[in-house]
């Protein structure tokens, strides 16, 4: 029984790496912080962000995605639009780590086993990410370090891609996180002995987005999905 087990796990396994796509890459780009702390335009990269990422496509429509993307996140109460953030004059910097996966879905088929058709389609991601920031607090007006933190996130991008060759793909995308931490800008510090000079909207917790170019290079058998 153990021999028969054996054999259908090699055969899975088999047609399975048969029937993948794999692709690896970068991702380069600019991010920006939204909280309690600075400008609360959505879409306004002010720090550059780079990372790594791999895709395991299934089908032309779905993949599955995971990648590592570390960028610096400032923000600066004078970039706001808020009179009383103008006023009150804070700014900080931290750096975020992130850990992602999820599947990534494509609006259109996406074969880009023929090299003379041009493909191209939407595509949106969400999954799950963990960050590993620092905490922060706030002491006579100048954010301080208070511990290494690490938080979930709740990741939505949305993006565009096209094959410029058989190998290569281009992606232009713009994702946000949702966090479930407060204190990357030092709002709300998780220290107890910080918590009473804890200020904002304590109900909304930060933000983060990653804007950029995303290039794979794809590799591995044809899969059974392409046609011949």
């Amino acid at each position: 029984m153990n021999k028969v087990i054996l054999v259908l796990i090699s055969l899975f396994c088999f047609t399975t790496t048969q029937a993948q796509i794999n692709e690896l890459g970068v991702f380069v780009g600019g991010s920006n912080f939204i909280g309690d702390v600075g400008s609360t335009t959505y879409i306004n990269p002010n720090s550059s962000a780079f990372g790594l990422l791999y895709k395991w496509n299934k089908t032309p429509r779905h993949s599955w995605r995971f990648s590592y993307i570390q960028s610096k996140l400032e923000s600066k109460d004078v970039n706001s639009d808020e009179i009383r953030r103008t006023t009150r004059g804070l700014s900080f910097q931290n750096t975020i780590k992130e850990l992602s996966g999820g599947i990534e879905f494509n609006f259109f088929d996406f074969n880009i086993y023929n090299p003379l058709e041009r493909k191209i389609t939407p595509y949106v991601f969400t999954g799950l990410s963990l960050s590993f920031y620092d905490s922060l607090f706030y002491k006579y007006g100048q954010a301080e370090f208070d511990s290494k933190q690490k938080t979930l996130a709740l990741p939505i991008i949305l993006g565009v891609k096209s094959n410029l060759t058989s190998n290569f793909v281009l992606g232009l995308e713009i994702g946000a996180r949702h966090t479930f931490a407060d204190d990357i800008d030092g709002s709300s510090p998780r220290n107890e002995n910080w918590q009473p000079i804890q200020f904002g909207n304590q109900n909304n917790n930060d933000w983060y987005v990653f804007s950029g170019i995303t290039l794979t290079y794809t590799f591995g058998n044809k899969p059974c999905f392409c046609a011949e």
